[in-house]
């Protein structure tokens, strides 16, 4: 079983975390259905600062299952986008970035969150995306990324990255297929009835 967390925050854009998250449970009830017997292929968990609840962008409330404190092993960690100013800023929260990257196996970012993977030293001269809007900014905010335009995600292996909101479930099903295999990710992909793209670099 793959442990995936992912990363909420204050202005957090809603798909970006709820499309991933949607990915990775319908994933594992797919994967039950076929192999009733076996483990959970993954168990999905969102972590905040503290486990008082957190306002997205539009509004919505979210109560994180585990706080910074406390929270489970991470092998796969999702770092969403939306408005990233004031967690740039925060520097325990870049901290806590940097040191649970040292133990994942992957760590990936959906929009905006790559601003926040920059900052914490994950990417550095990587190839990257983010959303189309913020492709410049993400340039000059971290000259030595190679950062592209046009494509869903980018693969660097441990460390992934996607453009804006939907493509963050792109991206989560091609995570499927690398750990859990493309039978697993298309399966997931019908059951959502979602037009998986599947362009990257």
């Amino acid at each position: 079983m793959r442990n995936v967390g992912i990363f909420l925050f204050p202005e957090i854009e809603v798909l970006d975390f709820a499309g991933p998250y949607e990915v990775f449970t319908t994933a594992t009830r797919v994967a039950a259905r076929q192999n009733p017997h076996q483990e959970p292929v993954f168990s999905v968990f969102s972590i905040a600062e503290t486990m008082q609840a957190v306002r997205a962008r539009a509004g919505l409330q979210f109560v994180p299952d585990f706080s910074f404190d406390a929270h489970p092993p991470i092998d796969l960690l999702i770092i969403p986008g939306g408005v990233v100013s004031a967690e740039l800023e925060k520097s325990h929260v870049i901290d806590w970035i940097g040191r649970s990257n040292a133990s994942t196996t992957i760590t990936a970012s959906v929009c905006t969150g790559a601003f926040l993977l920059a900052k914490a030293g994950v990417l550095s001269s990587h190839t990257a995306t983010t959303h189309w809007e913020d492709i410049e900014d993400l340039k000059n905010a971290f000259p030595l990324l190679n950062v592209i335009n046009n494509v869903r995600w980018v693969d660097e292996r441990s460390v992934v990255t996607s453009a804006g909101i939907s493509a963050g479930i792109d991206m989560s099903l091609h995570l499927v297929s690398r750990i859990a295999g493309m039978q697993l990710a298309e399966r997931t992909a019908r059951q959502m009835e979602f037009e998986w793209t599947r362009d990257k670099i």
